[in-house]
């Protein structure tokens, strides 16, 4: 068996992927239309939408198998990617890259593969639409277009959801795309057994900031700050603007080790740094409350939101309070 290749940009496919805020969400009937068409169209049993990710390919839309995933280092998409155009294994028991493929030999007994490269307009190859049989069979010029359109609607949609989770001001998630981003990494949290953190943040006298030099400061402001949170938080770690002044991080860490006092810590330095360097007659100052998930004992993100939200407050009172006895 040939091990799924690893793309010579992956690092960077990897932060894309992330980046739709798509992995382990629920399915979407958008989706399942292209699919459920799919199979239709080619009389396949199994068709797939399918993302590859670091160790593993996770299915958005999946008709016919009942697995959500499967291993990245077995899978046929993790080929497919590999190629800008379809990818076609038109009878892998057959073929010496696959014959001996767990995948073939056993379930699903893949016999024809094609599988339609899903790339965004950055150049980076999430995953694959692709359709499946159990029996050997060709696909001729007609079917390839076919496969070809409805892989680049695949596509579209997953720009559209992209569009959709974005802050269009400091570039970082929105409420959505939180949310999306949430959910996934409290799956993650569940399979790897880890907790995780959420911290909830707002910038202290804001008002005064917009009342004093105007909105687009204000706006400029906001900006800062969210450029100040991504340089304290890792890459992976889900990080986005609620709206107004108010910001939220998601970490995943392990049961006893909380990042909670050192991120903090180099936030509140890289604060102080960027207060120093940019002299805009004002002190850009926050509030933070924290809240704990555990994964052996979960909450939704819901509570943990009220909680980290309640506890920024209390930090906040006592902030106006120092400031308005000095």
């Amino acid at each position: 068996m040939l091990t799924a290749p690893i793309p010579f940009d992956e690092t960077e496919r990897l932060e894309a992927l992330r980046g739709l805020r798509i992995l382990d969400t629920e399915a979407e009937e958008r989706f399942d239309r292209l699919t459920r068409l799919a199979r239709r169209l080619f009389d396949v049993p199994i068709c797939l939408i399918s993302l590859v990710d670091q160790d593993r390919q996770w299915f958005k839309s999946c008709l016919g198998l009942s697995a959500t995933e499967t291993s990245r280092d077995i899978s046929f998409c993790g080929h497919a990617i590999m190629q800008s155009d379809i990818f076609i294994v038109e009878d892998a028991l057959g073929d010496d890259r696959f014959s001996d493929n767990p995948l073939v030999r056993g379930d699903p007994y893949i016999r024809f593969y094609a599988g339609f490269p899903l790339t965004l307009s950055s150049g980076y190859r999430m995953g694959t639409l692709c359709i499946i049989d159990r029996r050997p069979r060709q696909f001729d010029a007609e079917s390839y277009k076919d496969l070809e359109d409805l892989g680049k609607l695949v596509v579209s949609e997953l720009e559209t959801i992209q569009t959709a989770t974005l802050d269009p001001l400091t570039g970082l998630s929105n409420l959505l795309g939180f949310e999306l981003l949430a959910k996934q990494c409290f799956a993650k949290c569940q399979r790897q057994k880890q907790d995780a953190t959420l911290f909830f943040f707002d910038l202290d006298y804001f008002k005064e900031i917009n009342d004093r030099f105007g909105h687009h400061e204000g706006n400029e402001a906001l900006k800062a700050f969210a450029s100040i949170l991504k340089d304290a938080f890792r890459e992976y770690d889900v990080i986005a603007r609620l709206g107004g002044d108010e910001f939220v991080a998601l970490v995943s860490h392990d049961h006893t080790l909380s990042p909670s006092i050192g991120i903090l810590h180099r936030l509140r330095q890289n604060l102080v740094n960027h207060n120093m360097s940019i002299p805009v007659g004002y002190q850009l100052e926050f509030s933070c409350g924290t809240a704990r998930y555990n994964e052996s004992v979960p909450r939704g993100l819901e509570a943990l939101l009220k909680d980290a939200d309640s506890n920024m407050y209390r930090e906040k009172r006592q902030h106006h309070e120092i400031h308005d006895n000095q």
